[in-house]
This record gives C-alpha cells, structure tokens and sequence, in this order.
C-alpha cells in the first residue's frame, strides 16, 4: 500500500431525517441521511406517501386533462384504423366484382367459341357422307381405270 494517496479511515456518526443516529466507518467524520433502516418503507412494513405542498394535487389539476385528451387520441386512432379496415375491404369487395365480371365475359366469349366449333361439327358432319361419297367414286374410278388399262394391255 503507497504511503499518502489514502484519505484517512476514520469512525464516522450517521444521522437521518428521522432522527435516528448511528455509528460507522467512513472517510468523513458526519454523515447526513434521508433514509435507513429504521424509516425506509421495506424494513418497517408501511408504505408512507410524502406529499410535501399538495404536489400530486397540483400536478392532477394540471395534467389531469391529459386522461381526456390521451382518450381522445385513442378514439381518434380507432376511428381511423376502422376506416382504413373498411376502405381496404370496399377495396377487395371491388376488385372480387372485377374478376367476376371478367370471368363473366370469358364464359360469355367461350360459350360463342362453343357455339360456332358446334355450328362448324355440324357443317362437317352434315358434308362428311358427300365426301365419303366422292371418295368412292373416286376409288371406283380409280378400280375401272386399272380395269381399263389390264384390257388394254392384253
């Protein structure tokens, strides 16, 4: 331990507010305190509120108006998220109208493609039996030919 650098350790007497005085070691001779054991709420049990000048009274009538105006705000905040709530659902409810009128006119333009593939099945069918015929024809044509052609070679 250095020689002079040390504050000097000496019997010091504590006093609190209370009245209460006790004696310690400390490096000041007094000690004054507002607090200890014998006053301080967690050692005796009881809770002790100081109002020194009516304090909490002053300041309740100053800020008391603040409970009204924080209330305010927070129906002013409800009002508005409830109108962004409904904005965005007007917003979906619009946008599910749109796909069903867009789906609608599909249906629509299907059911025409429908109507005109069956329009041109029926074309075709009612002219498969005419080909059919002119592809006979045309094979009978092409069994008289080669008919023609064996008498013609003998």
């Amino acid at each position: 331990m250095k020689q002079g650098i040390h504050p000097e350790y000496m019997e010091c007497t504590v006093k609190c507010s209370c009245g209460n005085t006790f004696t310690t070691m400390s490096t000041k001779p007094e000690l004054k305190i507002d607090i200890c054991n014998v006053c301080h709420p967690f050692y005796t049990g009881q809770q002790r509120f100081v109002d020194t000048g009516g304090r909490v009274q002053r300041f309740a009538d100053k800020f008391g108006s603040a409970k009204d105006t924080v209330a305010e705000r927070e129906a002013a905040k409800k009002a508005a998220k409830a109108a962004a709530v409904a904005e965005a659902e007007a917003k979906k409810k619009a946008e599910r109208d749109a796909k069903a009128a867009e789906k609608a006119k599909r249906a629509e333009e299907f059911a025409k493609k429908s109507e005109a593939a069956a329009a041109k099945a029926a074309v075709a069918e009612a002219a498969a039996p005419a080909v059919e015929a002119v592809e006979a024809s045309a094979e009978d044509i092409a069994a008289v030919d080669a008919l023609v052609e064996e008498k013609a070679a003998e």
